[in-house]
């Protein structure tokens, strides 16, 4: 497999995870507007609907998101592959194999979480995809399902991965089970392993690894960047994202682009204007904005007068809700 551009490595400092229904593309324009430097993921799509699907609805998106990384989901190394091949025209700086997601939609699909199972199949889909792709393909896996040991098993996958050409990988620090948990309580019931996680760290030095689960305040990414090589932030940065993202690039000894959560709000004014002009619904970016003002004077009027608006918002509206918080 082909290395890292610097850029993604030093990017991968603090990613901001896939989340489905979330990290959409205006969703990355919003958290790219708070940080330039933070590692960008899609949500979760599927090879097959990249194979046989609207590649362009699924795959569009800005230069100006980047770095940003696709994810994948999948068990078919032929399926993969091709969908790997179709990405590679798109302009992503990594492809990501999803083998952590437990929700039923992907076990019934045989891939996710459930392929922590199959190692020797998640060798060969990578290997698949990384014959056909310009960028580093990555994995994000769990510790490990049901009723596996993770201190056994989640070494061994490590192991296999690296054999496989692997050079980074995001460990969600939590089991997952896939019988008797809903996707929500598999990320918050099954305890947190950091330790483990950092074990294996220092047995595995020559992979670049990032920790995922529960961290949840800039201080923590901070603290676990002191052992790991990466860190991301999930639900966090999606409904605090100005406490995580917009002081972010310290991370890099680097002044933030935006001095508070006002002028990101008055900077996404016009990124909104653009939108509206285009046909767009003001909610499909607002949506993703209403945590901006998390814990401050008039937080919980900006998301009502937001979240009320619905489809039918507009920049009169925005302004209203804008209002609340720059007094």
């Amino acid at each position: 497999m082909s290395r890292l551009p610097p850029s993604v490595i030093d990017a991968a400092r603090l990613a901001v995870a896939p989340m489905m229904d979330w990290t959409d593309r205006n969703c990355r324009r919003f958290h790219r507007l708070l940080s330039r430097r933070a590692l960008l993921y899609t949500e979760m799509v599927t090879a097959a609907a990249i194979v046989h699907g609207d590649r362009a609805r699924l795959l569009n998106h800005a230069a100006a998101e980047g770095p940003v990384a696709l994810q994948l989901g999948g068990s078919d190394p032929a399926e993969l592959r091709e969908a790997a091949r179709i990405a590679a025209d798109w302009g992503y700086d990594e492809i990501n194999l999803n083998v952590g997601c437990p929700s039923d939609r992907v076990q019934s699909g045989c891939f996710g979480a459930v392929l922590m199972k199959t190692p020797e199949l998640v060798a060969e889909c990578l290997s698949q995809m990384a014959a056909v792709s310009p960028v580093e393909v990555t994995v994000k896996c769990r510790i490990g399902v049901d009723d596996q040991e993770p201190a056994e098993i989640l070494p061994r996958f490590l192991a296999r991965m690296q054999e496989a050409g692997v050079r980074r990988i995001t460990v969600h620090a939590r089991k997952a089970w896939l019988q008797g948990l809903s996707p929500r309580e598999n990320r918050e019931v099954p305890p947190l392993d950091y330790p483990l996680v950092h074990q294996m760290k220092a047995a595995f030095p020559g992979l670049h690894l990032s920790i995922n689960g529960g961290i949840g305040s800039l201080e923590v990414v901070r603290e676990q960047l002191g052992v790991m090589d990466g860190v991301m932030v999930g639900r966090a940065a999606y409904h605090q994202p100005w406490d995580i993202l917009g002081q972010a690039d310290v991370l890099w000894n680097e002044a933030p682009p935006l001095g508070s959560p006002v002028e990101a709000a008055q900077a996404m004014r016009e990124v909104i204007a653009g939108h509206l002009r285009g046909g767009g619904r003001m909610h499909q970016i607002t949506r993703h904005m209403l945590g901006l003002f998390h814990g401050r004077p008039g937080a919980r009027q900006w998301k009502r007068i937001l979240s009320e608006a619905g489809s039918t918002g507009d920049l009169a509206t925005y302004d209203v809700a804008l209002a609340a918080v720059a007094d």
